[in-house]
């Protein structure tokens, strides 16, 4: 019985490692910020992961980071499609995930500002989840894993226009959103 070349490749497995692992933390995240839901993360990222293994042959490119992307986009977006008949989220149901301290977190040096900081990922995690989807995933790769503008256009499909124009709304919402939390009520 003959093996089968492309998955019993140690070189290509090593490859793959070596290119894709990196990027591990952020596609999760990016997955995280799609589908709102660690588990359902997990499971798209293990997916996402699995594909790019098993067409590891077709990459060609000098980034990695935005193939994955693109196919965990595709893996979320058939998340989407197969709960398009289930409610979404409103934005107060939305889980905190207070045990997960966000990326951008620097070394607190008082219980006070830990306790500021907190709240501050806190709000900005839960308005990055109210954005509607094509102006969270452009700001989530952009923001927080640094794609160029080129690369989201590869990764979501549109021209690079269309990616600026999202970018540049989506940080206007943010702000709004934010400025609006922040005034005291009245």
């Amino acid at each position: 019985m003959p093996l089968n070349k492309t998955n019993d490749d140690p070189e290509r497995a090593r490859r793959f490692r070596e290119l894709a692992l990196p990027y591990l933390d952020d596609v999760y995240t990016l997955a995280r910020y799609l589908l709102r839901d660690a588990a359902d993360a997990e499971d798209a990222v293990q997916e996402c992961y699995l594909r790019a293994f098993k067409h590891f042959d077709t990459y060609r490119g000098p980034a990695i980071k935005p193939w994955l992307f693109a196919i965990l986009r595709n893996v979320c977006n058939a998340e989407f499609a197969r709960r398009s008949t289930a409610n979404t989220k409103a934005i107060d149901d939305a889980p905190e995930a207070a045990e997960q301290p966000p990326l951008w977190r620097e070394a607190q040096e008082t219980p006070e500002g830990a306790m500021l900081r907190e709240r501050d990922a806190s709000a900005i995690r839960r308005l990055i989840d109210a954005l509607a989807e094509p102006f969270r995933e452009t700001f989530v790769l952009r923001e927080i894993n640094n794609l160029s503008y080129r690369e989201i256009a590869e990764v979501a499909g549109v021209p690079v226009g269309t990616v600026m124009s999202r970018l540049a709304r989506a940080r206007a919402m943010l702000r709004a959103a934010w400025t609006a939390e922040e005034e005291p009520s009245k």
